[in-house]
């Protein structure tokens, strides 16, 4: 791992060269060495989801994994869209100067190296690859043994495609960590002096590990129990529209669905209808002793699979088509709900209510708070910073959805004339 880390932090100095147009040429090539070698993705994806099935891994998270041609296009569309981003080094955050002349100025700067530990999903090795190369990080991932092929067939086109676009890429600046092995992950955070950041994505049960044993700085991509709240002013055919959205679509990512919130003066009006859309889609429902009288009808006819919440299915992230469903009495109840079992990931207010809307807003303590939309919205494709590094729930150096202004630092510039102090 030393030697690994070693590679990477000469890679990542050696990057501070190149140029924006350099760059973009270079992640370019990147997008179109993934199109072209769509078969030998495949191949090596086939065997990581043998791999998965044989560990027993739910349909969900083998669904994280699959890399079909359109994923494929997806992780090439992301590095184009990165290559076509402005570049965030270089940029004079601040300029002033002092009464005694000296001129200072704060521009940002890589970060330096990188370090990416996540679970499944292989087109994170594209996405974040390519954004910490284009903000002039080196990276080194280190996904899961589930996604071992997958990652290491992705990284090595990537770095061949650039290497022969201009001969200045360094081969070091995308490296995988090609050991499965657990041990590696404390040996690699305990290298103070290669390392410079590592961003965790995946379950709780891998970022705990990962901020517990790190000595290098952590922004954590905590899970996420995204919750949608259906307030009684709500425009109750969007009401459905989008929860339905939010749970089903894909339910095995961060940002869908995990908890409904409904007031209980429309619960019985909306709950039939939202359940049986639910139901059309092979949701559980674990819901209240309120929720449970007004599905009741749909129970006992068995158009919907219905148990009874625990105290722990509000604080749970299923990635899965699991629903938790609580009735509130108000706004400010809902807002408590959110505040005490929420992750700070995503949480939507639905209401036809402005001031509501707003109160809402102001109060839920979350990376991205909406209003009568999914939560299914927080990603870096769609904030419009290309590919994403993941969902930072922290509240110190990222929150939300990280591109590449924020994987860079700043320096300051001092141009002196002579002066001392």
């Amino acid at each position: 791992m030393k030697e690994l880390a070693g590679r990477s932090k000469a890679a990542a100095q050696q990057l501070t060269r190149l140029t924006t147009d350099q760059k973009n040429r270079c992640l370019e090539a990147m997008a179109q060495a993934l199109c072209d070698n769509q078969a030998a993705i495949g191949q090596a994806n086939a065997k990581d989801l043998d791999t998965a099935k044989a560990m027993g891994l739910s349909q969900a998270m083998i669904d994280r994994l699959v890399l079909n041609e359109a994923r494929i296009e997806a992780m090439a569309q992301g590095l184009r869209e990165v290559a076509a981003l402005p570049d965030p080094v270089g940029l004079v955050l601040d300029e002033r100067e002092r009464p005694n002349g000296l001129i200072l100025k704060k521009v940002t700067t890589p970060i330096g190296v990188v370090v990416i530990i996540y679970e499944s999903r292989p087109n994170v090795t594209a996405d974040a690859a390519g954004l910490c190369f284009k903000s002039g990080n080196a990276t080194i991932l280190r996904g899961g043994k589930e996604a071992l092929h997958s990652n290491q067939i992705i990284a090595k086109l990537m770095v061949e495609a650039a290497q022969q676009c201009d001969p200045a890429f360094p081969q070091d600046a995308i490296q995988v960590v090609p050991t499965t092995d657990r041990a590696a992950i404390p040996a690699l955070l305990s290298l103070t002096d290669e390392v410079d950041l590592c961003m965790p994505r995946g379950g709780e049960g891998l970022i705990r590990a990962v901020a517990d044993c790190s000595k290098v700085p952590v922004i954590k991509h905590y899970k996420g129990v995204c919750h949608v709240y259906i307030h009684e002013e709500a425009d109750l055919e969007m009401a459905v529209a989008i929860a339905i959205n939010a749970k089903t679509q894909r339910p095995g990512v961060c940002n869908a669905m995990e908890t409904l919130l409904i007031d209980a003066t429309i619960a019985e009006k909306l709950l039939p209808s939202l359940g049986r859309a639910l139901g059309e889609k092979n949701v559980l429902i674990r819901g209240d002793e309120a929720s449970q009288q007004a599905l009741s009808a749909l129970i006992k006819e068995e158009a919907l699979s219905f148990e009874l919440a625990q105290e722990s299915d509000w604080d749970a992230e299923y990635l899965d088509l699991i629903l938790a469903i609580k009735v509130v009495t108000n706004l400010q109840e809902a807002i408590s709900h959110i505040n005490l079992h929420g992750s700070g990931h995503s949480d939507s207010i639905i209401t036809q209510n402005a001031d509501c809307a707003a109160t809402f807003m102001r109060d839920v303590d979350a990376s991205a708070v909406y209003w009568n939309a999914s939560t299914r919205f927080t990603d870096g494709a769609e904030f419009g910073m290309g590919a994403e590094i993941g969902i930072s729930t922290d509240k110190i150096g990222a929150r939300g959805p990280m591109g590449l202004e924020e994987l860079t630092s700043y320096k300051w510039l001092c141009y002196g004339t002579g002066q001392i102090r």
